[in-house]
Order: C-alpha cells, then structure tokens, then sequence
C-alpha cells in the first residue's frame, strides 16, 4: 500500500500559529518535503534520518521549515527529501522540474512512506506544493491539503484591521505582476510577495492616492510594519504583504 502525500500549511510565520492537525500530519509522516529555491539544486535529493546532512545549508534557508521546527522540534530528525523548486518562469523547463520532483515523491510513497510538503502560510495561495500535489493525484496517489492560516489574514490581524465587512469584495493580487488594473478592483486588495516590485508599487499607490499598509515578514523576527504608503520603504523582502483599502467619501478608511 502506498503512502500518502500532504501540502501542509505552517502559516505565515509565527510557530504558535500552527495548527493542530499540521502538527500532527508532520508527527506522523515518515518523510519530510523540503522545497529549494536555489538554483544550485538541479535533481531531488533524499536523506535519511540519522545521517548529517549535506544539505543543512537548504534546511536553514527554508523558512517553512524553520517554522514548523519551531513548533515541532523533531522535523529535524526525520527522513528529508530535497526538492528543486526555482524561482523561473520558463514554463517547459519549470514543468521538466516539477515532473521530476513529482517522480522522486512517488518513489517514496511506493515504499509505504508518507510524505509531507512544508509550505509557507496555506498550500492553496500561490505555493509550489501544489504542483507536485496535482501531479501526484493525477497518478492516482493518496494526497491531502492541511490548511494553514494565510499570510494576509495574519497581517490584517497584526495591523488591527479588518480584511472585508459587510458587502466588502476582497481581491487577493500577485505584486509581481502588473496591478494597475487590480487595483481599479473595488473593496480590500491585498498585494502579495511584493518585495521586488515594491518602489514601482509604493509609486503607484502614492499616485493614486491609496491608503496602504503593508507587512514585511509577518510574524518572524525581522518583522517590520509600516501604516501608509508613504512609509513603505524603497526596497522590502520577498515576504511583504500590502492591504490596500478604498477611501470613504470622508477620506478615511471604509
């Protein structure tokens, strides 16, 4: 019987804000998924428990797993599998990428093991985990999503404010891209990873007159808030929120 793979959700930051069954699916899993940006990681690597790893460099770079070591200091002490998740956008060597990933996942859960994906904030908002999750499902794999809370109900939360009321539309955008129009979106929009966009995003707010407040690194040490546009630095990191809010006829914040 093969095993089961898990997208586990450690949230945004914060260790006591993960849940109980994320904590329990990473308890019990036999096999731990760790996601790698680097460039420098071109095939899926497995470890096993017991061994020093060659690459404790990737284990300290992924924030997912420094979270949920937080809350579950024995992640460290289990089985590992690396793998390569590069931050492109050539779609054909992405795909070649997340095939093989999705192959090397499926070896293990072959030999009976379950496998869980450590994803930042939620496995269903913009994670990679959800690529190898389709793929597997595809192949006929026993998968399960365990939601974590997202980064922006987080940040709304640590700037006492409220995402939607009422009638309120809420729009979640990717800052990466052109906003312009999203931004022309009525109700709450919140702008995610905006670091490296952020001077071109500060300036579009600032000229269109938007009340904004922004998050960077949401619940961890380097946690940095900022109430306005105007406050909001040249350059941020690639974890920084923005929730932008329409005006009331007023002037202030509906």
């Amino acid at each position: 019987m093969s095993g089961t793979f898990r997208g586990v959700g450690v949230g945004p930051g914060d260790p006591e804000l993960m849940t109980l069954k994320a904590v329990r699916a990473i308890r019990k899993c036999s096999v731990i998924a760790v996601p790698v940006s680097d460039n420098s990681l071109e095939e899926p690597v497995f470890e096993k428990t017991g061994t020093e790893s060659r690459y404790a460099e990737y284990l300290d770079r992924c924030v997912a797993f420094g979270i949920a070591r937080g809350a579950v200091p024995e992640v460290g002490k289990k089985n590992r599998i690396f793998l390569p998740m590069p931050m492109i956008r050539e779609k054909e060597k992405l795909k070649n990428i997340h095939d093989m990933d999705a192959d090397a996942v499926a070896g293990i859960l072959e030999q009976g093991m379950d496998v869980v994906f450590l994803t930042l904030g939620d496995p269903t908002v913009y994670s990679t985990c959800m690529y190898v999750h389709k793929r597997l499902k595809k192949k006929g794999y026993s998968t399960e999503l365990v939601p974590g809370i997202p980064s922006f109900c987080a940040a709304s939360a640590r700037m006492d404010i409220s995402l939607a009321e009422n009638r309120q539309e809420l729009h979640i955008l990717p800052a990466s891209y052109q906003i312009e129009k999203g931004l022309e979106l009525p109700g709450t929009k919140v702008l995610m990873k905006a670091g490296r966009k952020i001077a071109d995003v500060k300036k579009i707010l600032i000229e269109k007159g938007m009340e904004a407040e922004m998050v960077e690194n949401c619940g961890m040490e380097n946690e940095r808030v900022y109430l306005s546009a105007e406050e909001i630095p040249e350059q941020a990191g690639y974890y920084s929120l923005l929730i932008v809010k329409e005006k009331s006829s007023g002037g202030e914040k509906i």
